[in-house]
């Protein structure tokens, strides 16, 4: 068994979840996360691209796997789905506060 960290699909990287390109992840207010479902599609997930599960990932702990309208599979943590931005380069996140402040970037609890 190796380190859970390793198993997880994003890291911290001053104070912000980033995905394994140093990319700052996103939530998305409008998202239904009671019922584990993304609402960004088509345009939205272009310019808002998921954070992608891949075929024998493991939900563990705060990480989840939750099913796409369009079949493919996406992390959420802590309930929320998880993106990057288009717009943003590695350690970069330009996206927060985006579209009247439902974007917002993934900050790591200091707990």
């Amino acid at each position: 068994p190796g380190l859970a960290a390793a198993a997880e699909p994003a890291t911290e990287k001053d104070g912000l979840l980033v995905d394994q390109h140093n990319m700052p992840l996103y939530t998305y207010a409008k998202d239904d996360i009671d019922n584990g479902k993304s609402v960004c599609n088509d345009k939205c997930a272009a310019n808002w691209p998921p954070l992608k599960a891949a075929a024998g990932d493991a939900e563990d702990g705060e990480w989840t796997i939750i099913k796409r309208d369009d079949g493919s599979m996406q992390w959420a943590y802590k309930g929320s789905p998880l993106y990057t931005f288009k717009a943003d380069s590695p350690g970069k996140a330009t996206g927060d506060g985006k579209a009247d402040n439902a974007w917002k970037v993934v900050k790591v609890d200091s707990d």
